[in-house]
């Protein structure tokens, strides 16, 4: 697994002198990887530790007893469950102990969202609470001259004029992306809020052409999400992945074999200031994918 992650401090909070409240971990496992990024909320001082404090938790229990490829979708599903389960309860745990005995402060001073992912190919098990988002890589093979370029896509005009592909050689597999855990639409649960551990969704998917999973925090989503009006669909369609960031990023990846510095320096550019939030991105490439 080529596993690289950055955040970066929002302009928002750099103007104010309010440090980053994101935090993200990641465990290798050789052909495995456990990924969690976290987002504390702005409007509490002590937030920051709560991401951590989430990201460690999520990191731990997920890399225990992880079912084999070979297991069955039950198997999967109830593993992931019950891990979800106890992160939420082991957050809460964590925290109680930081507030002490005193009871001067509620949970809701350290209040985190957590997103978490378990890559084990085929495999990929999510466990989430929150407003951060998943995207799932995966290998798409294309002809050669479209490889290079050249090739044009097929016109949806009946009578419009094509590209035959069909004799051409196949050129090496290139990625494709699905936003397979969006942002909510709905106001931001937090693993401090009641009843955090029946709130937590879980799920997993099963894609034999993974090539790679990524993270991010709701501050990325004006870098990394596409309304769907730039694929010509109704806003219903909901937000899309921006495929000139995550295959690009990919791509750099794998040519550096995991260097996270231009990912820390996209993060940094104008297009990403504009939010003014945290920004953090995780991500775990197949090797070879």
């Amino acid at each position: 697994m080529i596993i690289a992650g950055a955040s970066v401090q929002g302009t928002a909070h750099l103007a104010t002198g309010q440090g980053c409240q994101d935090a993200f971990k990641a465990i290798g496992l050789g052909d495995t990887a456990v990924l969690a990024v976290s987002d504390g909320a702005s409007s509490r001082d002590r937030s920051a530790l709560g991401a951590h404090i989430a990201v460690d938790a999520a990191c731990r229990l997920l890399s225990e007893d992880i079912p084999e490829a070979e297991e069955t979708p039950e198997a999967w599903t109830r593993w992931i469950a019950g891990r979800g389960k106890r992160v939420a309860e082991e957050y809460r745990r964590a925290v109680t102990g930081v507030l002490g005995a005193s009871g001067s402060q509620g949970p809701g001073a350290l209040a985190a969202t957590l997103t978490a992912a378990v890559v084990n190919p085929p495999w990929v098990a999510f466990a989430s609470i929150g407003d951060c988002f998943g995207t799932l890589l995966t290998r798409a093979t294309v002809p050669a001259e479209r490889a290079r370029g050249t090739a044009r896509l097929t016109p949806t005009h009946p009578h419009a004029p094509t590209t035959d592909t069909t004799q051409s050689p196949e050129a090496p597999p290139t990625d494709r992306c699905h936003l397979v855990l969006p942002p909510p639409t709905t106001p931001p649960v937090f693993l401090s809020s009641p009843s955090a551990e029946l709130r937590i969704r879980t799920f997993v998917v099963w894609e034999p052409e993974l090539s790679g999973v990524v993270l991010a925090t709701d501050g990325c989503a004006a870098l990394t999400l596409d309304h769907p009006s730039v694929r010509q669909l109704p806003p219903e369609a909901g937000p899309l992945p921006a495929e000139r960031f995550f295959l690009g990023l990919a791509a750099t990846l794998r040519e550096n074999h995991g260097d996270a510095e231009p990912l820390r320096r996209r993060l940094s550019g104008p297009q990403a200031g504009r939010t003014g939030d945290d920004l953090t991105v995780l991500c775990a490439l197949v090797e070879g994918g």
